[in-house]
């Protein structure tokens, strides 16, 4: 009783929350109690909070090892803000020079640290583990756990020493493992190599209920993306592209549409990252356009959307990054645009596997086909995934399946024949086999098995493949079939589909709608306000937040998340008594931070001038593509025509045709450099005379007036492209 008493103190102390969410009592009470603890929560489940508060409250100090710089100068910056002082929370990695580390050791050693991050590779320095000893360790937190195992998704091979430094330390130190990845081969390695198999396991809901998912198919995705962007101005967002060309050609689209976007990839040198990175944290950056290296390094609360502009190949790395969005708990809108040509690509890059991982790679990637294709609730199909049932009357529309009109059709006859076929031929047998065995497909599989003379052979052809996809991916979510994705996809009954072979009842599935053309005027509803009340209080504030945040070189966020400011915007605080009762403040916070925010609530109320801000205006986009991005940058850079055109393997007539087309948009292009490689200053002035009198600017009309024989084809061309750009725009 006496720690849930100072459990809750605590909480409204630090953090200025008054209760917690999910499991994190039970696994704060766990790590207070001494006890191993083992955590597997979601991207934006509290994760963070789980370590944190019982080292605030513990004697000695928390180790927290974890994998990336980024994250810890985050997390102690949040720290700091939240405690009131610089000296609660330190890390100790290679970006510290030699007078720092006095500095941290000093703090420490005074016991004034609570939280001490440390990277994996400076644990195992020897002078870092003799200090180590000489303290009090209070326990062992050891984030992105999933590093440990070859199976996760960032693999960390220093992750691999960790138990062993801790034994170095100290005898029965306490560890509390976090990861967000929860597949049984990994839970497996984690407990192994830490050795704490006698954990307890906190294993909470992978749903995450303020995202709304939605895929729209791959058509004008550029034109798209700015427009969504367009309609979320002033959030931060992330977009992710599978190759690093694509990310670079992505943010200079946005650029040139005057959207503050960057590039993040790992061919960019670590000081460009970083300070990519820092751009972003600081609001000076809106949107980020990445390839998976960006994410796990940052904690961002605030992102309200992330956009896929190629499918991820697995539903792990899909749900890592959508988890990326609305971390706080307010508004993340998950939008991922499908093409089969993405699909073809992918399938590509498996070709030179072994022959065992590409079956399986080809399995994981049919489970993102088929949520792509699907018209069932993304969320049930997302939770499927990672092993949990769900009702999708618990999306709460929450994704565009959802929220389409749906046809239901009768499955009870043919989901019988499917269970029945598999339960009397045996559970050898992928979809496609038995989509070819309903289709009447002939194929070596199917002949080799007898199944062209069975019953069913063929039956089903009238209803098409899509149909039987269909019905047997709603077969596997609603628990009749299990796939099993480790041998290679094939089908089996759960006790739930015998039981309904035994005693079959009316059931309905949802028909399969084919990707359409995504709806012009609907498809971006869900992205419009924050549900404030007073949106210009929340723009003055967020420029206070800004401002401050600048002054003391810290992200915004730090300063206030914002749902503290959407609260402030609704019970108007007016002294730092009142601050304290915000959402997220707490009293460090409000000592902190809080007396220039309550001294403009203050005017404002006084001066009660509530003005609303104009609708945003959407200004149409020039539609340009990559390839005229790129071809406007290297006539920038004035680098000759023909070797643009070898260096993007096109003819030198097509460039001409793309440098044309980008001009008569209205971009100024200077290929000045190049014609007067081309063409004496003479026969330019020739030209130019010509078409400030013609009447058409035909280049067959002028070769007709100018004399074939004096200029070819390319050269009036270039001609009429130098005088459009000069004199047209």
């Amino acid at each position: 009783m006496e720690i849930e008493k100072s459990l809750f103190d605590n909480l409204q102390e630090f953090f200025g929350f008054d209760t917690f969410k999910g499991d994190q009592e039970a696994i704060i009470t766990n790590i207070l109690n001494k006890k191993d603890t083992f955590v597997i929560m979601p991207t934006g489940g509290g994760k963070s909070i789980c370590y944190q508060l019982p080292a605030l409250m513990s004697e000695g100090t928390a180790i927290v090892i974890s994998p990336l710089i980024a994250l810890m100068k985050n997390q102690v910056d949040q720290l700091r803000a939240f405690g009131g002082n610089d000296s609660i929370a330190h890390f100790l990695n290679s970006s510290l020079n030699k007078g720092e580390i006095t500095k941290v050791k000093k703090d420490v050693t005074e016991g004034k640290t609570k939280l001490l991050y440390v990277a994996p590779e400076s644990l195992a320095k020897e002078e870092n583990t003799l200090f180590l000893r000489q303290i009090k360790v209070s326990f062992v937190a050891v984030d992105e756990a999933h590093c440990i195992s070859e199976w996760g998704h960032d693999f960390r091979p220093e992750y691999r020493k960790i138990r062993q430094v801790i034994n170095g330390i100290g005898d029965n130190i306490p560890i509390i493992a976090l990861t967000a990845t929860a597949t049984p081969k990994v839970q497996s390695d984690i407990r192994k190599n830490l050795q704490m198999n006698n954990a307890t396991l906190f294993k909470s809901s992978f749903n995450r209920s303020n995202l709304y998912y939605e895929v729209r198919p791959k058509k004008n995705v550029v034109k798209e993306i700015v427009k969504f962007i367009r309609n979320n101005a002033g959030k931060t967002g992330i977009i992710y592209c599978l190759s690093r060309k694509k990310v670079e050609e992505i943010a200079e689209v946005l650029h040139i549409n005057g959207i503050k976007a960057l590039p993040y990839h790992a061919g960019l040198d670590a000081k460009t990252r970083a300070e990519t990175q820092d751009k972003f944290l600081m609001e000076d950056v809106e949107v980020i356009v990445a390839t998976i290296a960006f994410g796990m390094g940052i904690d961002k609360p605030d992102v309200r959307y992330v956009i896929h502009h190629d499918i991820p190949k697995s539903m792990e790395g899909y749900y890592q990054e959508t988890g990326r969005a609305g971390r706080d708990g307010g508004e993340g809108i998950c939008l991922a645009f499908y093409s089969e040509k993405d699909i073809e690509k992918l399938t590509k890059f498996m070709k030179d596997k072994p022959v065992s991982e590409r079956e399986i790679g080809t399995q994981i990637l049919k489970e993102v086909i088929d949520y792509s294709e699907s018209s069932v609730c993304r969320r049930k199909q997302i939770l499927h995934y990672f092993g949990e049932q769900f009702d999708e009357t618990g999306c709460n529309n929450m994704c565009d399946n959802c929220r389409a009109p749906k046809t239901y059709f009768d499955a009870e006859e043919n989901l019988l024949e499917v269970l029945r076929f598999i339960d009397k031929e045996g559970e050898k047998f992928d979809d496609h086999h038995i989509i070819n065995v309903m289709i009447g497909q002939n194929n070596q599989p199917v002949s080799s098995y007898k199944h062209d003379l069975h019953p069913l052979f063929g039956k089903g052809k009238s209803l098409g493949v899509n149909y039987w996809k269909s019905l047997i991916r709603q077969a596997e979510l609603n628990d009749f079939l299990k796939k099993d994705i480790d041998h290679y996809g094939l089908l089996t009954l759960t006790e739930h589909g015998r039981r309904y072979i035994a005693n079959p009842y009316g059931i309905r599935f949802i028909l399969n709608r084919i990707m359409e053309k995504a709806d012009e005027d609907g498809t971006d509803e869900v992205a419009q306000g924050s549900g404030t009340l007073d949106t210009e209080l929340l723009k003055m504030l967020r420029d206070l937040r800004k401002k401050i945040a600048k002054q003391r070189s810290l992200p915004p966020f730090v300063i206030f998340q914002d749902p503290s400011l959407d609260e402030m915007c609704t019970h108007y605080p007016v002294s730092l008594d009142e601050l304290k009762q915000m959402h997220g403040v707490g009293a460090g916070k409000a000592l902190k931070f809080g007396k220039p925010f309550v001294e403009l609530i203050k005017q404002y109320v006084d001066d009660n001038d509530i003005d609303r801000p104009l609708d945003l205006v959407i200004k149409s986009t020039a539609n340009k593509s990559a390839l005229k991005v790129s071809i406007i940058q290297n006539i920038d850079r004035k680098i000759g025509l023909e070797d643009i055109a070898s260096s993007k393997g096109i003819s030198y007539e097509d460039l001409l045709k793309e440098v044309e087309s980008i001009v008569n948009s209205g971009t100024k292009l200077n290929i000045g450099y190049f014609v007067d490689e081309m063409i004496d200053s003479d026969r330019q002035e020739e030209v130019y005379d010509y078409f400030r009198t013609a009447e058409v600017d035909s280049i067959q009309e002028a070769l007709k007036e100018l004399g074939e024989d004096d200029y070819t084809y390319e050269d009036i061309q270039l001609m009429r492209i130098k005088f459009m750009s000069e004199l047209g725009n």
